[in-house]
């Protein structure tokens, strides 16, 4: 067993799961999401993209792709939090809410892509 790709494997799952288990409740009901919880997928997040470094095939540049894009909507699911709470004053209100699980469901899909290329490159790999 490869314990490089244990890890390479592991973070990708937990990414996706963690992103799953921030989006998972009411969408407009900022009492189902929380603050820590996406700050944690964030982190697992960029830890995943920098394992992701240094892969030379096809596949592991749409890794790379797919972690980007997951990223760049996490940090700006990030952003709409933050301006919303300490920027306009405005809090977390419904439509804000919503915007911020939006941005974390396109982050979803792509650590969905994600998962199902690793599950390819798994099942394609030959000893």
């Amino acid at each position: 067993m490869n314990l490089e790709k244990v890890v390479f494997g592991f973070f990708i799952i937990l990414a996706m799961t963690l992103n799953f288990g921030f989006v998972y409740g009411e969408v407009d009901n900022p009492e189902h999401h929380h603050v820590y919880e996406l700050f944690a997928v964030i982190v697992v997040n960029l830890i995943a993209t920098v394992l992701k470094f240094g892969e030379r095939t096809q596949i592991g540049a749409i890794h790379l792709a797919t972690s980007f894009v997951a990223d760049l909507q996490l940090i700006a699911s990030a952003c709409v939090w933050g301006f919303a709470v300490y920027l306009s004053g405005e809090g977390l209100t419904a439509p804000v809410t919503a915007s911020i699980i939006s941005l974390a469901l396109g982050a979803l899909a792509a650590n969905v892509l994600s998962v199902v290329l690793l599950v390819i490159e798994t099942v394609l790999f030959h000893r």
